[in-house]
């Protein structure tokens, strides 16, 4: 792509879903309530996690059907997560193949996951056949080793050191229409 062309175009955002979710609901249910001056100025590009939901997402019955998904795996009270480097090379085949992906956009559970993955790609431990991620947009997350998520060893280093990857955080609650 020439340089002037890349100018022209608007940045390329992957859109990280919540858990027990899809990507067509955080567009339905979380993105339509953005402006349109605002949604207009990004080419957003939504995804569904890497494995089928276990169990019910009691917020969305009678909103949304399924299938829905998630990221990771955890345990009954989220403490435990499972699968985290399936996840993470699922998420970066999806950018090798339907790239380039200039920001990441995070919900929730994809919020985490997407929080972590700049810092794992400056310790090259992770997103390496990518471009470096440019920006990061995390809506309601949290972080991986805090209060209620454990630490993946893959990402045990993701917060260890400052990056230069600008981020905006939208922090409160979140009520589904």
């Amino acid at each position: 792509m020439e340089d002037h062309e890349k100018q022209k175009r608007k940045p390329r955002v992957l859109c990280f879903h919540g858990y027990r979710t899809s990507g067509e609901i955080l567009k339905k249910s979380i993105m339509s309530r953005w402006p349109e001056a605002v949604t207009q100025k990004l080419d957003l590009v939504f995804f569904d996690g890497k494995f089928l939901a276990h169990g019910k997402s009691s917020s969305l019955d009678g909103i949304s059907d399924p299938p829905r998904y998630e990221w990771f795996r955890t345990n009954e009270d989220l403490s435990l997560v499972r699968n985290f480097e399936e996840c993470v090379a699922y998420i970066e085949d999806y950018m090798v193949n339907n790239g380039p992906f200039d920001g990441l956009l995070g919900f929730s559970q994809g919020a985490l996951v997407a929080a972590a993955l700049p810092g794992m790609q400056a310790q090259g431990v992770a997103l390496g056949k990518v471009e470096k991620i440019k920006f990061l947009i995390l809506i309601s997350g949290a972080k991986f080793g805090g209060k209620k998520y454990e630490m993946p060893t893959m990402a045990s280093n993701a917060f260890s050191y400052p990056i230069k990857c600008p981020s905006l955080h939208f922090i409160g609650s979140f009520l589904m229409p």
